[in-house]
């Protein structure tokens, strides 16, 4: 890891220019942000979506296709008609009340922990890509060689606070073992926090196992060191894959994200406040079973965003409707006092070009704005979601960077200092060879590293490389310098052990691991 940086001028100009050029690995500090939130409607708006949702749980129902959340809910008196479960607002508001609006994520290296809810957010890596682009920008299968390659990125890209899970799916592995492999390389090649495969029931307790060797069953019991994603089928499902993954993390006391996965003008009517308040009733219902299922489990208002073209019927990335209902999903999440998720960085674009960007810029503006805390899918994200980019994954996770700094508002602390240099420059001179500006300038103002704002004779000299190929090469000489943060010998055997049993136990088949 780089030396601190070092103030004052006590080691020169020449140290200092070292220290700005040199690669700095050090992850950022969980976001607290300090700018205003973008809230698009007034209170009365708010209460009639929170009506709308309850009116929806109370008279349409959820369906929960899983017997034994039927019986949860039978247990604690709600009104079940076969796998219908209908809600009352009362009985909603009582379980969400206990869920924490606030918890600590817990890293295997303690110096990256990170606080979650109100004001503290964090950005997580893209998963689930089918494809990858390559470090050569060629569109193919990705391998377990692959994913580890993604975890060591998202290891040394400070603005990342996590190496999330299966970035992209080893192909090279059956489907019925992956979650342990991918589960391992999220743990092997960093030390940041990462999330849990919840691909089955029978896999998130294989995870929940894991999470249990790398950090001792009391240690999780009571601290989240995972996350669980639980996606629902909207309009109003939740099914038996997802109910029962919920479970596994639930009872170990580790947070899911309850997601309703909205499709906006397909599964959810033409309407933005409509769609809000079905995806509002979805999430809930969820929030709420995690509450059935352990009183005071953390757990995260989450959903996922597009809207559907209506020429093709394909999900749209970008879209103005998007970035208002993070708007207002964030509004709802803070009313009733839950942490909430949101996507970022997203596109729909076939390769790292001006769309990619256009649309991840503008969704990245959004969920800042909009308060989100568990900022998912933050780098990598194109084609819908079908690939993830090694080009594009770098210059995401710049831009986190920028937004971040962004997000921290203004600097006061050097005011004074500042505004000492006016008389000494005075009416004609410049900044920029002033000890203020010298020792300053890069906390001040943001340079990024993969932008190439030199003149067009500089550019064209130097080989007029583009940001595609630029981002490539960097990801390439990050990955020359990875080092990595090598796991305890004796939890490394033993998970080492637990995974070469558990593959003995599965059959290796080409099918989720729904009974072994």
């Amino acid at each position: 890891m780089n030396a601190p940086l070092q103030r004052g001028r006590g080691g020169g100009r020449a140290a200092r220019r070292a220290l700005r050029t040199a690669v700095n690995f050090d992850m950022l500090p969980g976001l607290t942000r300090k700018i205003p939130l973008c809230e698009v409607m007034d209170g009365a708006q708010v209460e009639a979506i929170d009506a709308a949702s309850m009116d929806i749980l109370e008279n349409v129902g959820v369906q929960f296709r899983d017997e034994i959340a039927l019986a949860d809910w039978k247990r604690i008196g709600a009104k079940v008609e076969g796998e219908l479960v209908y809600l009352d607002r009362g009985l909603v508001r009582e379980l969400i009340a206990s869920i924490p609006s606030e918890f600590t994520y817990h890293a295997r290296d303690p110096q990256k922990n990170v606080a979650l809810g109100g004001n503290a957010s964090v950005f997580v890596p893209m998963t689930g890509a089918p494809f990858l682009r390559d470090l050569g920008d060629v569109r193919r299968n990705p391998t377990l060689d692959d994913l580890a390659m993604f975890h060591k990125l998202s290891h040394m890209l400070p603005a990342l606070h996590s190496s999330a899970h299966h970035i992209v799916e080893p192909y090279d592995h059956p489907i019925s073992h992956r979650h342990l492999r991918i589960t391992y390389s999220s743990m092997k090649h960093s030390d940041k926090m990462f999330m849990g495969m919840t691909t089955s029931p029978k896999n998130a307790e294989d995870v929940m196992d894991m999470c249990a060797i790398l950090f001792g069953e009391e240690f999780i019991d009571s601290h989240p060191v995972t996350t669980g994603n639980c996606n629902g089928n909207s309009p109003l499902v939740w099914d038996e894959t997802m109910l029962g993954a919920m479970r596994a993390f639930c009872k170990r006391n580790q947070p899911v994200l309850c997601s309703p996965f909205v499709l906006g003008g397909a599964n959810t009517p033409a309407s933005v406040p409509a769609t809000v308040a079905q995806l509002n009733a979805e999430a809930l219902s969820a929030l709420a079973y995690t509450q059935v299922i352990r009183k005071g489990a953390p757990a995260i208002y989450g959903h996922y965003l597009s809207t559907v073209s209506m020429k093709s019927g394909a999900p749209m990335a970008g879209t103005p409707e998007i970035s208002l209902m993070n708007f207002m999903i964030g509004q709802m999440a803070r009313y009733y006092d839950v942490p909430w998720r949101t996507s970022n960085t997203l596109g729909g674009a076939k390769t790292f070009d001006a769309q990619a960007g256009y649309e991840s810029a503008t969704t990245l503006q959004a969920v800042i704005h909009a308060g989100a805390n568990y900022i998912w899918h933050s780098a990598g994200w194109n084609e819908a979601g079908m690939h993830c980019s090694v080009a594009k994954f770098i210059v995401d996770a710049e831009q986190c960077a920028m937004a971040y700094r962004m997000a921290e508002g203004p600097k006061w602390g050097d005011f004074d200092a500042a505004l000492k240099a006016v008389p000494d420059v005075g009416p004609g001179g410049h900044y920029l060879g002033h000890p203020h500006t010298q020792d300053n300038f890069q906390e001040a103002f943001f340079m990024p590293e993969l932008f190439d704002n030199n003149s067009i004779e500089q550019w064209v000299a130097e080989g007029e490389v583009e940001i595609t190929e630029r981002a490539l090469g960097h990801a390439k000489k990050l990955l020359s310098e990875y080092q990595e943060p090598t796991l305890d010998v004796a939890k490394n055997e033993e998970l080492l052990d637990y995974i070469a049993r558990r593959e003995r136990e599965i059959p290796a088949e080409d099918a989720l691991n729904q009974d072994y």
